[in-house]
């Protein structure tokens, strides 16, 4: 088993951290899936989306690290499927189970191994390489990868949208989590009370990047998702915060 390591847009809602929307739920996708981690996910952790901790950020083990075809660069960090065994095609299946997992890692492409036979995870393979306690809830643990439907659906998660502070002083590293609704973000724009507006870039995963100097400003954040849903988050982080401070907002997205 392979192991990952990993409409038109709505208006700005202005909050004093209030939240906002949810994507539709596609059409079930016929693809593959495989486990890692261990019997408690602690092999999980970290991970290509920069997450951490996924107990302590509240992603829990219901994770899964995504083949390239699926990752987008990072940009699918985030995102939640539901995910079942296909019982069309495998004896291995745990009949009429759905678990939903959050992406949160990239499952890297092995190109030493044919895409049936251990490159699970190579393009254009849709390959999801799921912590082990949620892979086993769909598989029998003997069967090792087994074919899957999964379809994208809106994130439910609890409290408010987090944003973690790293880099220096002109240059914040900003790791954005507990994202709901569509769960992957598009844009990220930053403020600080002597600035106006300006656009952040994707740095890795779900850390995005700022060449500003910010320090002793109260920063807000405007925040577009993959939906086009759109919240401005004011003032999250007070005049004095500092570099690897983490600020957990009121609002979320829905």
């Amino acid at each position: 088993m392979p192991s990952g390591r990993a409409l038109l847009p709505l208006a700005a809602v202005a909050v004093a951290c209030l939240a906002a929307a949810a994507p539709g739920a596609a059409d079930w996708v016929i693809g593959s899936a495989t486990f890692y981690g261990g019997s408690d996910a602690s092999g999980t952790m970290g991970g290509a989306c920069g997450y951490g901790n996924l107990y302590s950020t509240g992603y829990g083990t219901n994770t899964a690290a995504l083949s390239p075809a699926l990752f987008n660069d990072g940009a699918a960090c985030g995102e939640c499927y539901q995910v079942t065994c296909d019982q069309s095609s495998s004896s291995s299946c745990k009949q009429g189970v759905i678990v939903t997992v959050t992406a949160t890692n990239l499952c890297p492409a092995d190109y030493s191994k044919p895409n049936n036979n251990g490159g699970w995870c190579n393009p254009p393979r849709k390959h999801m390489d799921m912590a082990q306690p949620a892979w086993e809830k769909i598989g029998v643990y003997r069967a090792g990868i087994i074919p899957m439907k999964y379809q994208r659906v809106p994130c439910s998660r609890s409290g408010g949208v987090r944003f973690t502070i790293n880099g220096n002083s002109y240059f914040e590293l900003v790791l954005i989590t507990n994202v709901g609704g569509a769960g992957s973000i598009s844009s990220v724009q930053i403020k600080g009370s002597k600035t106006g507006w300006m656009a952040m870039s994707r740095n890795w995963g779900a850390n995005w990047q700022s060449g500003s100097y910010l320090n002793g400003q109260a920063i807000s954040f405007t925040v577009t998702l993959t939906n086009g849903k759109k919240l401005t988050f004011e003032n999250c982080a007070p005049s004095n915060w500092g570099f690897g401070q983490t600020f957990t907002t009121g609002a979320q997205f829905n």
